[in-house]
């Protein structure tokens, strides 16, 4: 045993008579060895791709919500109310009045 072991180490395998099943082997390994770091590779860019995606929905929905609660202070009636003064338009005293129109048929 001892002795096989210091031939694996030696690389006397490589060398011998029947080395060509051994370098199959060896090749068809390695194959296998760099097929698994590229899928590996691969799986991981997809992660970052992935969490870089996260941030930017993760951003855009932040602006989204800042947009939205800037609008609906836009639309509140004191703050419309407030531009229209500063421009000389004054707030009404009668409150509307609704016209309904009948149609003849």
């Amino acid at each position: 045993m001892k002795q096989t072991l210091y031939d694996i180490l030696k690389g006397k395998f490589l060398i011998a008579d029947d080395a060509i099943k051994n370098w199959r082997m060896l090749l068809f390994l390695s194959f296998l060895a760099i097929i698994m770091i590229a899928s590996s590779h691969n799986a991981e860019s997809k992660v970052h791709q992935i969490a870089k995606l996260n941030d930017e929905v993760r951003e855009l929905r932040t602006q989204f919500v800042d947009g939205r609660t800037e609008l609906m202070q836009l639309k509140m009636e004191s703050s419309v109310i407030d531009k229209m003064t500063r421009i000389g338009i004054k707030e009404p005293k009668n409150p509307p009045k609704k016209i309904i129109v009948k149609r003849s048929e």
